[in-house]
């Protein structure tokens, strides 16, 4: 998987990481990202989903809901926020590579309180998975990496290859999340089981 240390620590930008790429290297990426998170929740059990952890620093100022604000992710949050973002980025991407500007968001999320069991998980993220793929087959022979992308004002400009690595350094940023509220969960459903 590559590495987005440098870019979390602001030594390099997403377009820096994108250099020499090519979507070949995104269908790579994109399926290891997906094989990554399937392994998270392996062992994961239909409980463990729909766990509250306890997580202090919760705080989603995009949250759809405001009750949804302060509230502490379940497992299930999680994904289904990660592989929305990650469609997102990739349909971004594909309108940058056929050379169209891209003017708003194109973004949908599963309700997360229907991510409620372990099988949900796994489809979820193989249908992200599919859809990702799908985006990525579908750049012209004539990719655009001319035509570029600016997230809000200040940022730096990406093209498609960029902003598809936007779409995987989210999820990525999401990769220590899913382990500590499965931990939690884990450990919430052993001890129960235990006593």
């Amino acid at each position: 998987m590559i590495d987005f240390s440098p870019v979390r620590s602001k030594e390099k930008t997403l377009q820096d990481l994108a250099e020499g790429l090519t979507r070949d290297d995104l269908v790579r990426l994109a399926n290891e990202m997906c094989d990554i998170f399937q392994e998270l929740i392996a062992t994961a059990e239909d409980p463990d989903t729909t766990f509250v952890p306890r997580d202090p620093d919760a705080k989603d100022t995009f949250a759809a809901r405001p009750e949804d604000v302060e509230l502490a992710w379940t497992l299930g949050h999680v994904i289904v926020h990660w592989t929305a973002s990650s469609e997102e980025a990739a349909a971004h991407a594909l309108t940058l590579a056929r050379g169209v500007e891209i003017t708003g968001r194109s973004r949908w999320e599963v309700d997360w309180p229907e991510a409620n069991n372990v099988q949900f998980l796994r489809d979820r993220i193989e249908e992200s998975r599919r859809m990702q793929l799908a985006m990525l087959e579908a750049w012209p022979a004539r990719t655009h990496l001319e035509v570029t992308y600016t997230a809000r004002e200040g940022a730096t400009p990406v093209n498609a290859i960029g902003r598809f690595l936007g779409g995987l350094s989210h999820a990525d940023s999401h990769r220590e999340q899913v382990r500590k509220v499965l931990d939690q969960a884990t450990a919430a459903r052993t001890g129960a089981a235990s006593a």
